[in-house]
């Protein structure tokens, strides 16, 4: 499972909308992000191609089950890393940009070992 960081920030981001919203378009991707629309197009054109989101004709975007797999990854390596720095006295702007560029170059290994030192 070997994917781009700019691939799995449209995954949990696509994620974190579904939380939020009845449904996913690329509209709300682009507003989230402040992409432009055209550029969210076709970043959902990619990962469609590789089988991580579909589209139904209405434009509504759904994580299959390999995409909703790495979202949850990067969800949960976000939302851990985070909630750590600021409990170590980061502030939450920081911390949440640090735990953004973290989730995508730690290694399972190492995040494992921090989430049970965490916890």
């Amino acid at each position: 499972m070997h994917i781009n960081e700019s691939a799995e920030n449209y995954l949990e981001t696509i994620l974190i909308l579904s939380k939020s919203h009845p449904v996913v378009r690329s509209v709300d991707v682009a507003e989230e992000l402040g992409f432009k629309k055209s550029s969210v197009s076709v970043a959902m054109k990619n990962l469609r191609e590789k089988e991580y989101i579909t589209v139904s004709k209405e434009g509504f975007i759904r994580l299959t089950t390999a995409g909703r797999e790495i979202a949850d990854i990067i969800y949960e390596r976000h939302e851990l890393l985070s909630s750590w720095l600021v409990k170590l006295g980061v502030d939450k702007k920081t911390a949440a940009d640090d735990a953004c560029r973290i989730e995508h170059v730690i290694s399972a290994e190492s995040f494992e070992a921090i989430k049970k030192y965490i916890k």
